[in-house]
């Protein structure tokens, strides 16, 4: 495939209205204040931005703000979690129309997980069925997708082009790394290990970290290919406290309100998510201090 992912790419959130409908001007500003930092790509509709949650029609209006506002500066990559085959062509049909580059598609995890020769094609059926590059969501804990798996579906589904390495922590993707799929790239999405994961060979990042404090995650990514290592690490224990505070059983509104601290509008959670307390806005904003990102 053509389509180049790398680096530094930012899950972000779907911001809602206090009446749960979808705000995509204040998603048009977050993928604004992504793309002036120099970020590398962006993610919508996944964990961060509520993926879960989300029905087709607000995935629609969600990646059609963030292509507009993109205008083809980094690609865009839209969520998809959902628990059929059959779902997950439907929102991909309708998200390809508006234009976005690939597809990130978590396993379906609910009630049962499939065999190995089904899961590669269930990956080949959407990347043929939406035309577009998929990359593999590895998140669902009691669905993970087995290293051996992942690396068998990247070489041999053309249109399979990465991995989102989530769950299972750092043991699952070394050995994902360690494998070597030709086929794809491996990204990382252990967000307390992000500086080892590059170590390893991680080829960038999509993680709930690099929304909050893009600048962090940028420079450090730069820090690595530089070799710079002592400022790797520095900036690793400022980002630590920061995943620290918005991991959560509602990490997407805990990250809301990581952004609203910065003067940046995430807008509002949706329920029954559990709001956050003034103990977890405290600590968010502790965590933003020590880091030394300015707040507003």
């Amino acid at each position: 495939m053509t389509l180049d992912l790398h680096g530094i790419i930012p899950p972000l959130v779907s911001p809602f209205t206090a009446d749960e409908q979808p705000d995509p001007a204040a998603l048009r500003a977050e993928v604004r204040y992504h793309l002036d930092l120099g970020v590398h790509g962006l993610c919508i509709t996944g964990s961060t931005g509520d993926g879960q949650m989300v029905s087709l029609e607000d995935s629609v209006a969600f990646a059609e703000a963030a292509v507009a506002e993109t205008a083809g500066q980094v690609p865009v990559v839209a969520g998809i979690i959902r628990d059929s085959t059959r779902e997950v062509i439907r929102y991909g049909k309708a998200i390809a129309a508006t234009g976005v580059d690939a597809l990130q598609v978590t396993p379906v995890h609910y009630l049962f997980q499939p065999d190995e020769d089904t899961t590669v094609e269930y990956y080949r059926r959407i990347a043929d069925e939406t035309g577009l590059p998929i990359v593999i969501y590895n998140v669902i804990p009691y669905a993970l997708i087995p290293a051996t798996t992942v690396a068998r579906v990247l070489n041999e589904v053309p249109n399979v082009i990465g991995v989102k390495q989530s769950g299972g922590n750092i043991h699952q993707l070394a050995d994902l790394l360690h494998l070597a799929p030709e086929g794809g790239k491996v990204f990382t999405a252990v967000d307390d290990l992000l500086y080892p994961s590059y170590l390893l060979g991680a080829q960038g990042a999509i993680s709930a970290t690099l929304t909050v404090v893009p600048e962090l995650c940028l420079a450090q990514w730069d820090a690595v290919r530089r070799g710079d290592h002592a400022s790797a690490l520095e900036l690793h224990n400022k980002q630590l406290p920061v995943w620290r505070a918005i991991d959560g059983p509602n990490m997407t509104v805990r990250i809301k309100a990581a952004l609203a601290l910065q003067g940046r509008d995430g807008g509002h959670g949706l329920s029954p998510l559990t709001p956050v307390s003034d103990a977890e806005r405290e600590a968010l904003r502790a965590a933003l201090v020590a880091a030394d990102v300015k707040l507003a």
